[in-house]
């Protein structure tokens, strides 16, 4: 393969994909929660959050291939195993019980606020090298997850 020459050097291209490979795990995490709270659950809110739940994660899904590719188009290989996220990520796993729906809604918001500060810690990485398709999808990135907080706060408000 010819060696990379896109204007960013290689110490910042790995310092970029390495906070990119924790983003991506975040991301990851945060979709396999969210999934499983689709599915598992119960109450009086069911079908609000049952249908919102499928809103997110299909959104969080949707995210993950296009930080997988940055990191890919920086010259280093994405993460992609369990085993690998478990160890890059800064959310716990899911709850092995499903826990009460009030309970999952307090679980997400704590996760959207994390990934959202992960991807704001790349940022000044990414904007001095002046990496600007990285500084867009954290940007993205970043709206998204601060937005689904908010909405999810709101729910818990009596």
């Amino acid at each position: 393969m010819a060696k990379i020459d896109i204007g960013i050097n290689e110490k910042d291209r790995k310092a970029i994909s390495n906070g990119l490979s924790k983003l991506l795990a975040d991301t990851y995490t945060l979709y396999l929660t969210t999934h499983n709270f689709h599915w598992n659950v119960t109450g009086p809110m069911f079908n609000t959050l049952h249908i919102m739940f499928m809103t997110q994660y299909t959104e969080l899904w949707n995210a993950v291939d296009p930080i997988a590719e940055r990191i890919r188009a920086l010259d280093s290989m994405a993460p992609g195993s369990y085993k690998q996220f478990q160890n890059l990520t800064s959310l716990p796993d899911a709850p092995s019980s499903p826990p009460k729906a009030i309970e999952m809604i307090k679980i997400l918001v704590k996760g959207h606020e994390t990934v959202a500060k992960t991807a704001r810690s790349i940022f000044a990485i990414a904007s001095k090298a002046d990496d600007q398709p990285t500084a867009d999808l954290l940007t993205q990135r970043l709206d998204i997850h601060e937005k689904t907080a908010w909405m999810l706060r709101s729910m818990l408000e009596k």
